[in-house]
């Protein structure tokens, strides 16, 4: 039996107060407080489809825009990922979903390889979705690629609903990383030639 892989990370400046709580081996529970209702939503579905607990209490400086509050929490969540994952002794390393809602696919792909980069291919028709900025879901998967050492894809095949865009890729990034993060008992140590991630 593997003991949970769980972290606590907190972070404050001058922009932002952000806590997160991160199990990877939960069930799917969240508890989500950004002060911006769709990212909440956003990442309820990532948990909840990633069977991942996360609580998330983030106070932003939401008065000047959503920019800082975003993409500092991808920061946070990306550092939880990281410190959860510890070794890495055993896990699959890669994960993949594509991911239907509707009129929309998507494909997300991830390597959690410890050299982060971001493959982003989505196009949104408005600036805001609820009082979420469109182009904020990019800065926040690249803060969480790059903070988690995690080479991560994302590509929206088709769509044109902008919420169902946005949905899709935040529920396939939580299924992929589901996938990446559990444990193969044909796996003895780290999957990789190097020996180390």
């Amino acid at each position: 039996m593997q003991k949970p892989r769980m972290a606590e990370i907190s972070r404050t400046t001058k922009e932002t107060d952000i806590k997160i709580d991160l199990n990877l081996d939960g069930s799917g529970k969240a508890d989500i407080k950004t002060g911006v209702g769709f990212f909440d939503h956003m990442l309820d579905g990532f948990a909840r489809h990633g069977f991942f607990d996360l609580t998330a209490s983030v106070s932003g400086d939401l008065f000047v825009d959503c920019h800082h509050t975003i993409e500092d929490t991808g920061i946070v969540l990306g550092t939880a990922i990281f410190k959860a994952l510890g070794d890495k002794q055993g896990i699959k390393r890669y994960g993949s979903m594509m991911l239907p809602m509707d009129e929309t696919l998507v494909l997300c792909a991830i390597d959690l390889s410890g050299r982060p980069y971001l493959g982003f291919d989505a196009e949104f028709t408005s600036d805001k979705i609820g009082d979420m900025d469109t182009e904020m879901i990019r800065e926040f998967f690249y803060a969480v690629s790059y903070s988690a050492g995690m080479n991560l894809h994302i590509r929206v095949l088709s769509g044109t609903n902008n919420h169902h865009i946005a949905e899709a890729i935040f529920k396939a990034f939580g299924k992929a990383l589901d996938e990446a993060v559990s444990y193969d008992p044909r796996i003895e140590g780290i999957l990789s030639t190097k020996g180390s991630l």
